[in-house]
């Protein structure tokens, strides 16, 4: 994607690391394009999911207007334009015009309350069609869910798996496609997603991908996919100098989802 390169960000004064930080709990890692105003991906570790979606009001990073600010996610004030990052009044008309404030790392994956309240920080949200977000996105987020509440315990009988989540921002940035609220925030043409862990009962590694198109369009399903498939199509390299095997998926990901995947593992 040209923005890390051997771990390292390019363009430090664009792009800022998030340390997601929530009444002083650091819960994950967000990457956040201040140019764009949408955040390039969300890594977390899994370690097993809590029902329920707590009622929390949308928060912002205060460290990327103020250097010198706190470390913990505040509320997001509504009578502050904040220039380096979306408020939440900026999000107020996509309702309107079919798009939802759409989790990369979701509410649904957090293994605690804690957890689930800090991913309601706008820095870990993109604008993302409607349909697509409560559709196939979300049926993959919870296939996804269930395979790694399943199948990620490590040897010692701990849940364990690694997720990251991106958007891809549009290109076209000069066209009412691509940017809404006068310009500020882009629309992503692209959502990604990976996992990866160690299974005990598998003893080997275990990863796959997801993606589409931000964009409501007749697919039903988003196809399980390898890690080699997402950097060859998409240019994205999800987990780096790791064990996570590159050519292989998960057939059981969607065993109970009526879906496909493509290749497995023995």
């Amino acid at each position: 994607m040209g923005i890390l390169v051997g771990g390292n960000i390019l363009d430090q004064n664009r792009y800022k690391l998030i340390c997601q930080t929530f009444d002083d709990t650091r819960t994950f890692v967000t990457l956040y394009d201040t140019h764009n105003k949408i955040p390039v991906f969300s890594a977390a570790k899994f370690r097993g999911s809590t029902a329920g979606r707590p009622s929390h009001p949308w928060m912002i990073e205060p460290q990327l207007e103020d250097p010198t600010d706190v470390d913990n996610m505040r509320q997001a004030d509504k009578n502050i334009n904040y220039e380096h990052q979306a408020g939440d009044t900026d999000y107020n008309p996509y309702n309107q015009q079919g798009f939802d404030r759409g989790h990369l790392f979701p509410n649904s994956y957090a293994c605690d309350l804690t957890e689930k309240k800090s991913t309601f920080t706008l820095t870990n949200v993109v604008p993302q069609n409607k349909r697509f977000n409560r559709g196939k996105w979300k049926k993959m987020e919870l296939c996804v869910k269930k395979f790694l509440d399943e199948n990620c315990i490590n040897n010692n009988n701990k849940k364990e798996g690694f997720v990251v989540i991106g958007a891809k921002p549009s290109d076209s940035v000069s066209t009412d496609s691509s940017l809404l609220n006068n310009n500020k925030i882009n629309i992503p043409s692209v959502l990604w997603s990976a996992f990866c862990c160690y299974s005990r009962s598998q003893n080997t590694w275990l990863a796959g991908a997801h993606w589409g198109n931000n964009r409501d369009d007749d697919l039903n399903y988003l196809e399980t996919k390898t890690l080699g498939e997402l950097h060859t199509t998409e240019g994205i390299d999800a987990f780096p100098g790791t064990r996570c095997p590159k050519d292989l998926t998960v057939p059981q990901l969607y065993s109970k989802c009526a879906l496909k995947s493509k290749k497995s593992y023995k």
